[in-house]
């Protein structure tokens, strides 16, 4: 059933490719369709698959200019006017949650990055969900069936950001707690990949999504405008992140975050960092640590 669902996911990403690179993805293996991570087009370049061992060239004719231009108008349902505000930050989403980034010549204005043009190379980014990351972790962050506000922590890669959502989902839908309604800053679509106004990833039925802002702004409209019990956020790293969730803790709100670092130590050594501990905003960090082909989840008591 999961390896079907893994297939899935990576046919529904290829149907934003040009009909000809499409029908070039999709010969490759049912192993390769499970574990292909992205697709990577190039100009001049054949066009290549991504995948936990390495990339591979797929045989054919090399990626065009025009190969691009077609990609974008099929995930834009041939409205580009629609996608502009994306496209100028570098990326777009498409429905399943899926995400191409884009490269080429950044046409700027004032200084500010208004658009791409003469499009050099775009990234699909096939989204896959893992229902059940969570599982035996949420219980372990609650106190008298409380959620306690929790950091979790990794280097990159390890999957901070599948953690978090899992997370979210479950308590936002009341699995090994009492369902809270969770507010969640989302600057990049990573987690929620809002497409439409819709979540293309499950984050749960008492979550609200803002997507698009930097994440203090969006901390701060979340904590004004919503009414969240637990106020979540992907990536903690600016000043500015920390200074609204101290506002939050303030404001009694539970947090969820995750910051990018491999213990404690590394936290304490690093200055935006070491307020998250010595005011004692969160009471639980996780670590991921990789163990094998799989991942490990430790749950560590923080200073109260």
């Amino acid at each position: 059933m999961e390896e079907n669902r893994a297939v899935t996911a990576y046919r529904q990403a290829l149907r934003v490719l040009p009909p000809p690179l499409r029908q070039r993805a999709l010969s490759v293996s049912q192993e390769e369709q499970e574990r292909a991570e992205e697709v990577r087009l190039r100009v001049g370049r054949p066009l290549s698959l991504v995948l936990p061992w390495g990339e591979r060239w797929l045989e054919g004719n090399p990626v065009t200019g025009r190969d691009l231009e077609q990609l974008v108008e099929l995930a834009s349902g041939a409205s580009f006017h629609a996608v502009a505000d994306q496209v100028r930050r570098g990326y777009l989403t498409v429905a399943g949650g899926h995400r191409i980034g884009l490269c080429g010549s950044a046409v700027l204005r004032e200084g500010e990055v208004q658009g791409l043009r003469n499009l050099s190379s775009a990234d699909l980014r096939i989204a896959r969900q893992l229902p059940g990351a969570g599982e035996g972790v949420l219980e372990r962050l609650c106190r008298e069936g409380r959620l306690e506000s929790t950091l979790i922590l990794a280097p990159p890669g390890l999957g901070k950001t599948t953690l978090l959502r899992d997370l979210i989902r479950r308590v936002s839908q009341g699995e090994g707690c009492h369902p809270l309604r969770v507010a969640l800053a989302d600057e990049r679509g990573e987690v929620a990949a809002l497409y439409r106004g819709v979540p293309q990833l499950e984050v749960g039925p008492r979550t609200d999504v803002m997507e698009g802002c930097p994440k203090a702004q969006g901390l701060m409209l979340l904590l004004r405008a919503m009414n969240p019990q637990v106020l979540a956020v992907d990536e903690i790293t600016a000043p500015e992140d920390v200074a609204a969730l101290r506002t939050a803790v303030g404001c009694g709100v539970t947090l969820l975050a995750t910051a990018h670092g491999r213990d404690r130590e590394d936290l304490e050594r690093r200055e935006l960092y070491r307020p998250l501990l010595r005011e004692g905003m969160f009471q639980k960090l996780v670590r991921i640590l990789r163990r094998g082909d799989g991942r490990q989840y430790e749950v560590e008591e923080l200073g109260r």
